[in-house]
């Protein structure tokens, strides 16, 4: 029994001995952070208790914090692959991945500098790292636009659609001005718009079903610099979700998507899917059940036409 007794006292000698060594890690990240949102965040560590769930051991958990502080003493980042980035800081090229405890940490301080509300799947944590300059997938995350060349050079192209990847949004962001920008879900719309008014067509975003990082990025630079947004998608349950997206991360203005327009649009085909209120009109729900009828923009493209046009 006294061998027992004398092991567990070792044991929570060690257990206190690795939370004073945690504590010390967090109050030494505490102080090395200029920016009080991150001291906030920093102190949020040690009270949510997520580190010690994240690691086997005291010295691990104070290794682990160790490395958050580089990282994070280093965001927002001027544009570079995450890999890069990591490997650089780190030593590691994957220790911001996912599933990574670095990765977890990182990510929730990104959020905080950044400002984005919280939220969760890949596309998102693309989002938030864009947000401060790291950048994943950066050449196959793209958004479709029309009408931006003589906003960002590229005259020559105006006139015709052009893919932006997140990597150009982030390493040579476009020099906007207050711009009155289109937003729609479909590329047909943009294709459309391009054949009819080509260089006349207003600046025009396309978030091809639900947005990704780069369609996020470009809108919230818009915003950025005064710009406004109008948005229009599809009268169907999964074009309100997409719709719910943006509207829950940037300001928009509907465009010809509200309840009005939905019952002026004509016939359609059967909705189908689980209703969704829609969290910009919510009249706009019990309308598409009332009457149960889909309404996709290529049914209403001529509409869209008239408004780019005038």
């Amino acid at each position: 029994m006294a061998a027992f007794g004398h092991h567990r006292t070792g044991g929570l000698d060690q257990q206190r001995g690795g939370q004073q060594l945690g504590d010390l890690q967090v109050h030494r990240l505490t102080d090395q952070l200029d920016d009080p949102r991150l001291a906030s965040w920093a102190l949020s560590l040690r009270l949510s208790g997520l580190v010690k769930r994240l690691t086997a051991t005291p010295q691990a958990a104070a290794d682990l914090l160790t490395k958050v502080n580089v990282v994070v003493t280093n965001l927002p980042s001027p544009g570079e692959p995450i890999g890069r980035f990591a490997a650089r800081l780190t030593g590691d090229a994957h220790s911001l991945d996912d599933d990574r405890p670095l990765a977890t940490l990182a990510l929730r301080a990104a959020r905080v500098l950044s400002g984005l509300p919280d939220g969760s799947g890949a596309e998102w944590r693309r989002e938030v790292w864009a947000s401060v300059g790291l950048m994943r997938d950066e050449l196959s995350t793209t958004v479709i636009t029309l009408g931006f060349g003589g906003h960002q050079g590229l005259e020559a192209w105006l006139g015709q659609p052009v893919h932006l990847t997140l990597r150009q949004l982030v390493r040579d962001p476009p020099r906007l001005a207050a711009l009155d920008v289109f937003v729609c879900e479909n590329p047909v719309v943009v294709a459309t718009a391009a054949d009819h008014l080509g260089p006349s067509c207003p600046p025009l975003v396309c978030t091809s079903g639900q947005p990704s990082a780069a369609v996020m990025h470009l809108l919230r630079l818009i915003v950025s610099a005064h710009g406004t947004l109008r948005y229009h998608g599809d009268f169907d349950w999964g074009g309100v979700r997409i719709a719910n997206v943006l509207h829950d991360r940037v300001p928009f203005t509907p465009w010809r998507f509200d309840t009005a327009s939905y019952l002026a649009a004509g016939e359609g085909r059967p909705l189908t899917g689980a209703p969704v209120e829609a969290r910009w009109d919510p009249a706009l729900a019990t309308a598409m059940s009332h009457t149960n009828r889909r309404i996709e923009e290529e049914l209403v493209l001529d509409d869209l036409l008239n408004d780019l046009s005038s």
